[in-house]
């Protein structure tokens, strides 16, 4: 029961070489950024990172694409990040584009133990070439599998030391369903409090999931475009 770490060097522990990882969040939200860190720190590589997208060219998995050490990413979106397009159209870098609702179904998937599911999604175009297409109530469906990682590292807004885990607004998207996909999961929190804390009827993501947990330092709250009026 004992899952409090002291800090995200010592809580990436264990992640090796040709490892695939899920890291949660949504463009810049939510995202492990004090574990990224310590990734890069690392010089882990060999990477296939599981990501809604691929951070920017300095922050978030920007910093570990910058190095080389992610070798596939599967993602959703990833028009932020000049290096990632850069190393995509160089054969540097080998991509696995997923619609979305996929991917988030994808992980969902594999954290519930289901092995595979029938989604309209992607149908007559380059992301069905390949897969089984079947045809329900006079619409066609392709077979997607669930994913799973060998670590899934998430960001959380309070978390206790059993690893109950509540996420803030925009910042639960991926996480949430990440957090069950993991073989071992890690979370950084912004504020880790003792057990009993928690509203049980508020937490996001049950301690049963979660294997280590400590609390981040110096959180940078990133925006991803900042717009204004002249």
């Amino acid at each position: 029961m004992k899952k409090v770490v002291k800090n995200a060097q010592e809580a990436i522990q264990g992640i090796t070489d040709n490892m695939t990882l899920m890291l949660g969040g949504f463009g810049l939200c939510g995202i492990p950024e004090n574990c990224i860190a310590a990734l890069v720190e690392s010089n882990v590589k060999g990477l296939t990172c599981i990501s809604n997208n691929a951070g920017v060219d300095d922050f978030g998995l920007g910093l570990l694409l910058k190095k080389h050490q992610i070798r596939k990413m599967i993602s959703s979106y990833v028009g932020e990040n000049a290096e990632f397009e850069r190393q995509l159209l160089s054969g540097e870098l080998e991509v696995e584009l997923i619609p979305q609702g996929t991917l988030a179904e994808r992980c969902r998937a594999g954290g519930a133990g289901i092995p595979a599911f029938f989604v309209p999604a992607g149908f007559g175009t380059e992301v069905a070439d390949g897969k089984e297409i079947r045809e329900y109530n006079g619409k066609m469906y392709l077979l997607e599998h669930g994913l799973v990682a060998d670590f899934a590292i998430v960001k959380a807004w309070k978390g206790d030391i059993y690893g109950n885990l509540i996420y803030r607004h925009t910042a639960n998207n991926f996480n949430q369903a990440m957090a069950m996909a993991g073989k071992i999961t890690i979370a950084e929190v912004e504020e880790l409090v003792p057990a009993g804390t928690l509203d049980p009827n508020q937490i996001h993501t049950p301690g049963i999931f979660v294997q280590r947990i400590f609390q981040a330092s110096g959180l940078e709250k990133r925006i991803e475009f900042v717009t204004t009026r002249s």
